[in-house]
């Protein structure tokens, strides 16, 4: 009687989830591009007419909506996100 290995061994988990992870990592990174080219066309019409590059209110709300859906590591989070759309204040 000849049985055949379990093609769901742990190493097969690992790496099929590892596959996943850097095919999330990249449409991640890519949305981020998105968000940063976004911001950017935000920032320049605000400057454009007048107003100041940085709204701070906007960035409390975007603050609040990450840590709201993420917990407390959230808000680390979304001040990277912020800083890299933006630059450093």
């Amino acid at each position: 009687m000849t049985t055949t290995p379990d093609a769901t061994t742990p190493d097969a988990t690992i790496a099929d989830a590892r596959e996943r992870i850097d095919a999330l990592d990249d449409r991640i990174i890519g949305l981020i591009q998105e968000r940063m080219a976004v911001s950017a066309v935000v920032q320049q019409t605000r400057i454009a007419s007048g107003g100041r590059r940085v709204h701070l209110a906007r960035e409390m709300e975007i603050l609040g909506r990450y840590r709201d859906a993420l917990g407390k590591p959230g808000t680390p989070l979304a001040m990277t996100l912020l800083e890299l759309c933006r630059g450093r204040i």
